[in-house]
C-alpha cells in the first residue's frame, strides 16, 4: 500500500504535464513491447518475437533521438550513436542470460531471436522512411488519422504472419 501513496503524486503530475508528439510515439513504443509479451507468452517461435524486439529497438532509438533534439544535446555521430547503445544493451542483454546460441533454433543458418531482430530493424526503420515520405508528398500531414501506427503494427503483423507460418 505505501508504494501507491509513493507513486500517487507522480501520476497526478504526469496528468498535468503535456507532452507533444513524439517521432514513434509512446502508445506505439507500448504496442510493441505488450506485442513481445503477448507472443513469448503464447509460445509463439522466437524469429517472430525477434521482429517485435527489432521494432522496439527502432522505436526506442527514434525516440531518444528526437527528445535530445529537443533538448537541444547534440554531438557528433549522436544518431549512430544511441542505435548501437540500445542495441548492444538489448542483444547484449539476451546474449548474457544465454537466449542466444541453441543449436536447434536456427533459420536459414542464423540464429532465429537473431534473425527476427535484424529483420524487425530493417522493417521498422524502412517503414518509418516510407511514412515521412509520404507524409512529404502530403503537405507534412499523414494521409489519415494514425497513419504511422498502422503503417508499423500493420507491417509486423504482416511479417509475423509470414515467418510464423515459415517457421510453423
Amino acid at each position: 500500500m505505501k508504494k501507491w501513496v509513493l507513486l500517487l503524486p507522480l501520476v497526478f503530475l504526469s496528468w498535468n504535464v503535456a507532452v507533444p508528439a513524439q517521432a514513434v510515439c509512446p502508445v506505439c513504443t507500448g504496442a510493441v513491447v505488450v506485442g513481445l509479451g503477448i507472443s513469448r507468452w503464447l509460445g509463439v517461435d522466437d524469429v517472430v518475437t525477434g521482429l517485435w524486439i527489432g521494432a522496439f529497438i527502432v522505436m526506442l532509438s527514434l525516440w531518444t533521438i528526437n527528445w535530445l533534439k529537443k533538448k537541444s544535446i547534440r554531438w557528433l555521430l549522436r544518431k549512430l550513436t544511441v542505435w548501437v547503445i540500445y542495441t548492444t544493451l538489448i542483444i547484449g542483454g539476451l546474449y548474457l542470460y544465454g537466449v542466444f546460441g541453441h543449436p536447434l533454433n536456427k533459420l536459414w543458418g542464423v540464429d532465429k531471436l537473431l534473425l527476427g531482430i535484424i529483420i524487425g530493424i530493417i522493417n521498422t526503420y524502412t517503414i518509418v522512411q516510407w511514412y515521412y515520405w509520404l507524409k512529404k508528398r502530403n503537405n507534412n500531414k499523414g494521409y489519415f488519422k494514425f497513419q504511422r501506427t498502422l503503417m508499423s503494427l500493420g507491417s509486423l503483423i504482416l511479417l509475423s504472419s509470414i515467418f510464423y507460418f515459415l517457421t510453423k
